[in-house]
């Protein structure tokens, strides 16, 4: 059963060819790992499949629902955290649990039940007062990993969610992640920390908006360095250079298609 079926996915801007007719799948509670260089074409793809941004063709499902004609209804099923820290600063830690639940339209009579269990996820409990900008780093994390998950979403997107985030942190993260796809919730998540992609079921790497590379990590070290004791980051190099060579363009550090 797949959470996440795209077909031929497209988007261009302005004559910039952003994602080019990609196509993949993603299994019920899978961490499916997306990777690629900056401007890559990410969190393009990411904001279409949360409905944010409308393809310019092909199409995808996201829990059964178009993207394309249910966008509204893909957002009540999913939870999005950004790269860029979204929570209010100048609110306490349960000002912006209440606030989120507000947004997802949480009932009265599951609001406490549900807060309680982000500050315990979160590992926030007794610091509910605390404004939530001056918080460390991974505390923050913690925080917009729970707001985005308070309302039991069926689907997670984690756009870079441990940049700047200190190694005890990332570890403790998705130490959370894993119990989540283990309850269940399929979790699509980018990173440039080759480490955290070495823990997800299956990758996608994409270059220059399209995806020149997908299976788990064993099968993509296989098949790019001949040897399963190699390292991703050996493997992206590898995957990189190669499509590079057949396309014969080098675009270092594009940002159009991010």
């Amino acid at each position: 059963m797949y959470s996440i079926e795209v077909k031929n996915l497209t988007k261009e801007f302005n004559r910039f060819l952003a994602v080019d007719n990609i196509s993949f799948s993603v299994r019920k509670g899978e961490i499916f790992g997306f990777l690629g260089p900056n401007g890559a074409g990410k969190s393009t793809t990411i904001r279409m499949l949360c409905g944010i941004l409308r393809p310019t063709s092909g199409t995808a499902y996201v829990g059964g629902y178009s993207i394309d004609t249910q966008p509204e209804e893909i957002k009540k099923i999913i939870g999005y955290m950004s790269q860029k820290f979204t929570l209010y600063k100048d609110l306490t830690v349960e000002e912006n649990i209440d606030f989120y639940g507000g947004i997802y339209g949480i009932h009265p009579s599951r609001k406490i039940e549900r807060r309680n269990w982000v500050l315990d996820m979160a590992g926030l409990a007794g610091r509910e007062n605390s404004l939530t900008g001056e918080l460390s780093g991974g505390w923050k994390q913690r925080l917009s990993l729970g707001c985005a998950i308070l309302h039991k979403p069926e689907i997670l997107f984690l756009d870079e969610p441990t940049a700047s985030v200190d190694p005890v942190s990332r570890r403790d993260f998705w130490d959370l992640i894993y119990q989540l796809s283990e309850e269940g919730t399929t979790v699509f998540v980018t990173s440039h920390y080759m480490d955290e992609v070495e823990r997800c079921h299956r990758v996608a790497i994409i270059h220059s908006g399209n995806i020149i590379a997908l299976g788990s990590p064993k099968e993509l070290k296989t098949k790019f360095t001949k040897k399963e004791d190699s390292t991703l980051e050996e493997v992206f190099v590898s995957a990189i250079k190669s499509e590079k060579a057949k396309t014969n363009t080098f675009s270092p550090g594009v940002k159009n298609g991010k």
